[in-house]
């Protein structure tokens, strides 16, 4: 859907001797370039062999593309839609395994994109928890006051009924997550997802909170898929696919990430953040009959947003890996800023 309003490039890399030693992409949202300080275009989906002299081939063929297209900046490695997903580079973890639709790179990487020139914009963090730790006692103590008020109420999801999630996840997407930079989704796109998430979804770890009937908050969690398709060795033939049931039916996937949250202006700092994880682990995940899960990770907590980064504190996760996504400015005498803290 993205190519309505972009455009994309991508290149091979060969050596003398025809041998593939890199790959890359360039690509531009023309609904967000212009939202920035200057026009700001993308780059990702990288791969290359450790040569400097080869990834700045990479790097220059991005920038001169961009610069084509009048684009005054790259931000990489990130890809051609939204944020939730193949974003930034792993700078910290890599003793950790992957994520479903989370980049897994080489230490490296690191020192090959820094030495062109590229600069940290903002990191992403992964917490990791164990399921079964109790949560803060200040935590309950504020999701409390939440679950006494009548006002709100809180329900998982239910495949029955998508059109009616999808419709509530487009409300408080739209008003929590647009000024993160990001485009609104109208529940149509909504729904297209959420049929897609179908097969894999597990109901009792996706969570939704209204106040007076309006939606107000969401806490999407699903299996970590990469627990199952590790056993398929990346072939989803028949027999991967009759291998990926197997597993699913024997819910052998012992970890949950998670996907997305959000909570509506007007109702954050209030304690609705603990209440719905708290609602999600009281309700579900720590229920003797619901106990598949051992291990959570709660993917991509901006450290731009102060307001996240404590509540996966306080929920007691710890920091597992890291990526970064960094921002090459093609005028290297302007100043360099990093994303802005949200207020």
């Amino acid at each position: 859907k993205f190519f309505r309003h972009g455009e994309c490039v991508r290149w091979i890399l060969t050596d003398d001797t025809e041998k593939t030693i890199g790959r890359v992409a360039a690509f531009i949202n023309r609904k967000l370039a212009n939202k920035e300080e200057q026009p700001t275009g993308g780059m990702g989906f990288f791969e290359c062999i450790n040569d400097p002299t080869a990834a700045f081939v990479l790097f220059d063929a991005c920038k001169n593309w961009l610069q084509q297209r009048n684009m005054e900046a790259m931000d990489g490695p990130i890809n051609f839609g939204d944020r939730d997903r193949w974003w930034g580079l792993l700078t910290e973890g890599f003793d950790r395994e992957p994520n479903y639709c989370m980049f897994f790179h080489f230490p490296y990487y690191k020192d090959l994109f820094e030495s062109y020139g590229f600069k940290d914009y903002f990191r992403q963090l992964t917490f990791n928890r164990h399921t079964m730790d109790p949560l803060s006692p200040k935590l309950w103590e504020k999701a409390d006051r939440i679950w006494k008020n009548p006002d709100y109420t809180f329900e998982y999801i239910r495949k029955k009924q998508l059109p009616k999630f999808a419709e509530d996840f487009s409300i408080i997407y739209n008003k929590a997550w647009t000024k993160h930079k990001v485009g609104e989704i109208s529940p149509k796109a909504a729904l297209l997802t959420m049929n897609t998430l179908k097969p894999v979804m597990d109901e009792k770890i996706i969570w939704f909170a209204y106040h007076k009937g309006v939606p107000v908050g969401f806490f999407i969690m699903l299996p970590e898929l990469n627990q199952i398709f590790k056993h398929v060795n990346g072939k989803m033939d028949v027999r991967g696919k009759l291998i990926f049931l197997w597993h699913q039916w024997r819910k052998s996937c012992k970890k949950m990430f998670g996907l997305i949250f959000g909570i509506v202006p007007e109702h954050q700092g209030k304690g609705l953040e603990g209440a719905i994880i708290g609602m999600a682990a009281k309700e579900s995940v720590q229920l003797e009959q619901n106990r598949q899960y051992d291990e959570f990770e709660m993917n991509w907590v901006g450290d731009f947003n102060p307001r996240m980064l404590h509540v996966a504190e306080e929920v007691g996760g710890s920091v597992s890996k890291v990526h970064t996504t960094y921002r090459k400015l093609f005028d290297e005498s302007k100043p360099f800023k990093r994303h802005p803290l949200v207020k």
